[in-house]
């Protein structure tokens, strides 16, 4: 079997298995962010299935704009929601805000490159502005809820990429499939799609990797070399003062955290969310750098970079007991391995940490 078939099929088979085992879980538990990831991981299982499909019985025009829609528009922003979600509790919001405008921002700045989009790239940056101010302000003022305005921009922007997806021409008459490779590319996707590909991708995906990294932040014993305060409390110009270098403060703080998180899992002593959402925030860059790399022109490791992003979110998953309380055949009472019990360590430090 030609790699071209092998490696998206797989990918799919192991997204639909985890989306199934999520569903299992939030029927168990009733977690927002199971449901949101299961829906993201289905989205990666039709869009990796959707190129196994391709490259085994030939490429038609239906197939191609939604293996686009779901692999790369949906699969990052919605595995992005559920960490918004899941992260409701802390001050990730002021990131998530962050990227969203950010996003924004590059798909303004890269509208001239897709002459069919016309003003489409301005509005989606004032879209993303708005939304992105929204959560900040929400966050700010310690409301939980600000995951629900995440929630509200990811389904417009959703609905809008269908929209897109299905009744718009695309850019060329021929799909665009690399010859070198077989593997396709979105060069022939319309540009108001591929816009919002850059909004969903930078903010979903950037979102699901610096969420990882921050949760595992929050759960490893950590060494404070740097510090900053995010309390509302503080007066204005000292919070601005702290907003601004919080990123360098926790970047700092978690490289000079690492020996010491090395040691406590050398010895066994590490809370299962640290080497947990650093599986997932390595597999979220790995899908990221293929996701770049194609975009760039380059599709040799693409098929790879997503079954390895896969694989090791998955693991992830698994390894986190946090999430996965016990593992079981879905929707029995099978139960494969139960977990060990753990201190919540650091669960509420997630709002200055």
């Amino acid at each position: 079997m030609a790699l071209p078939i092998l490696l998206p099929g797989a990918a799919a088979v192991l997204a639909f298995v985890f989306a199934l085992a999520l569903l299992d879980q939030w029927r168990e538990r009733r977690r927002p962010f199971q449901l949101i990831w299961a829906i993201g991981m289905v989205f990666f299982g039709i869009g990796a299935g959707a190129e196994a499909v391709g490259a085994a019985a030939g490429w038609n025009e239906a197939l191609y704009r939604t293996w686009y829609l779901t692999g790369a528009v949906f699969t990052a922003a919605w595995l992005g929601l559920g960490t918004a979600f899941l992260l409701a509790k802390t001050r990730f919001g002021l990131t998530y805000g962050l990227l969203l405008a950010l996003g924004g921002l590059v798909a303004f700045m890269a509208r001239r490159a897709y002459p069919d989009a016309g003003d489409f790239g301005m509005l989606l940056m004032i879209g993303a502005l708005v939304l992105g101010l929204a959560i900040a302000i929400e966050t700010y003022f310690q409301n939980e809820r600000w995951p629900l305005i995440a929630a509200i921009g990811v389904v417009s922007f959703s609905l809008l990429a269908t929209y897109v997806a299905f009744f718009m021409p695309l850019a060329s008459s021929t799909i665009a499939i690399d010859p070198h490779t077989g593997v396709p590319t979105g060069a022939a996707i319309a540009g108001p799609e591929r816009l919002i590909s850059l909004l969903m991708n930078i903010s979903g995906g950037l979102a699901l990797i610096l969420g990882a990294l921050f949760s595992a932040y929050v759960f490893m014993p950590k060494r404070r070399v740097l510090d900053y305060s995010l309390d509302p409390g503080q007066p204005g110009d000292q919070f601005v003062f702290n907003l601004i270098i919080a990123p360098v403060a926790i970047a700092v703080n978690f490289v000079a955290s690492l020996p010491g998180a090395a040691r406590a899992l050398a010895t066994g002593r590490i809370h299962s969310r640290v080497p947990a959402t650093m599986l997932i925030a390595i597999g979220g860059f790995a899908a990221g750098a293929g996701d770049l790399l194609s975009r760039l022109g380059s599709t040799d490791l693409f098929q790879a970079a997503k079954l390895l992003a896969v694989m090791l979110i998955f693991l992830g998953f698994l390894v986190s007991i946090e999430a996965f309380r016990e593992v079981r055949i879905p929707f029995t009472r099978v139960v494969l391995r139960t977990a060990r019990r753990e201190r919540a360590e650091a669960a509420g430090s997630g709002q200055g940490a």
